[in-house]
Formats: structure tokens, C-alpha cells, sequence
């Protein structure tokens, strides 16, 4: 997966609802549910119930973190 290519997407997203799926150590997932809030450069922003959570995007081409939008 390409840089460019997951910007561009989520770019074409912004302001949409997404769920996020957080996969972290000892096979423990955290799943937020949210709108896609803004885009930076180098992080992403989702903003669930009301409080932004921040991600890379190398946190999404490493697979430690999964969009789906809904």
C-alpha cells in the first residue's frame, strides 16, 4: 500500500463515518466508531463521541490499524 494512495482515500473521506479497529499488543483490539475529522501531512484525526483520536498513516500500511467506512 502506497502513501499517496491511503492519503488520497481518506482525503476523498473526510467527513464521513468510519469504524476504526486498533490492533495492539497481546492480540488486544480496540474498535472506535467516529467521523473522519481531519488530515494532516504526517496523522489523521477521528472524532469519537466527541474527542479526536489521532493515527498515523504508517499505523494504516502497517496494519496496525484498519478503516472501514461506512
Amino acid at each position: 500500500m502506497n502513501l499517496n494512495i491511503i492519503k488520497n482515500e481518506l482525503q476523498s473521506n473526510l467527513n464521513k463515518k468510519v469504524r476504526v479497529a486498533v490492533y495492539g499488543l497481546r492480540n488486544r483490539v480496540d474498535r472506535f466508531e467516529g467521523i473522519l475529522y481531519k488530515i494532516y501531512p504526517n496523522i489523521f484525526t477521528i472524532l469519537i463521541n466527541g474527542e479526536e483520536k489521532s493515527f498515523t498513516y504508517r499505523d494504516v500500511i502497517t496494519g496496525e490499524v484498519k478503516i472501514k467506512y461506512l
